[in-house]
C-alpha cells in the first residue's frame, strides 16, 4: 500500500467524519452567546476550527478577550449542545493567539446584532488601529448617522455606550477591536 492510499473502509470513515463536522458546525450555530443572546459562537467568530482527532470531534475556540468572563460559560454550552446532539467528548482547545477581532464577525452576526439594538462594530479593527480613525457609529433603532458616545463602557466590557440624537435612545456599540 503506497502512503496516502486509502482502504475502501477508510474511504467511508473519512466521508462519515466530513458529514459529523459539518453537522458539529450546524450545532454550533445554535449556541448562543450568554450575553448576547441572539448571535451564535459561530457568528461571533470565536469558533476557528472543527475537526477530528484521535477519535474525538476537536474544536478551536477563541474567546472575545482573555479576561471575558463569558468564557468557561460558553465552552460549557459548546460542549453540552455536542454531547445533546451525539459526540461523545468533545475536546476544546483554547487558543489566544492570534487574539479575537470584530472583523470576524459574520454579516449575518453583524445583522442580528443591530436587530437586537446593539451597533455591530463599523469598519475593520486592523485597519482602525493603524489609521486611528474613530468610528461612525449608527443608530441601530432608526439607523441616524447622529449620535454621541456617552461612555466607553457598555453593558459589558466590549461595548461602548452611545445614544442617538435624532431619536434620543440610548444603544450599545459593539467596540471594534
Amino acid at each position: 500500500m503506497q502512503p496516502g492510499e486509502l482502504i475502501a473502509g477508510d474511504r467511508g470513515a473519512r466521508a462519515q467524519q466530513g458529514d459529523d463536522v459539518a453537522r458539529a458546525w450546524a450545532v454550533l450555530g445554535q449556541v448562543m452567546d450568554p450575553e448576547v443572546p441572539v448571535v451564535s459562537v459561530v457568528d461571533l467568530g470565536i469558533v476557528r476550527d472543527v475537526d477530528w482527532r484521535a477519535g474525538h470531534l476537536h474544536l478551536v475556540v477563541t474567546p472575545t478577550y482573555s479576561g471575558c468572563p463569558a468564557t468557561e460559560v460558553i465552552e460549557g454550552d459548546i460542549r453540552q449542545a455536542l454531547e445533546q446532539a451525539g459526540f461523545s467528548a468533545p475536546e476544546l482547545e483554547r487558543r489566544l493567539t492570534p487574539a479575537w477581532s470584530t472583523d470576524w464577525i459574520t454579516e449575518l452576526g453583524r445583522e442580528r446584532l443591530r436587530a437586537y439594538g446593539i451597533a455591530p462594530p463599523q469598519g475593520s479593527a486592523s485597519k482602525r488601529s493603524l489609521l486611528g480613525e474613530a468610528p461612525q457609529v449608527c443608530c441601530p433603532q432608526c439607523g441616524s448617522a447622529h449620535t454621541e458616545l456617552l461612555s466607553q463602557f457598555g453593558s459589558t466590557a466590549c461595548k461602548a455606550l452611545y445614544r442617538c440624537r435624532e431619536c434620543l435612545e440610548p444603544f450599545d456599540y459593539f467596540k471594534c477591536i
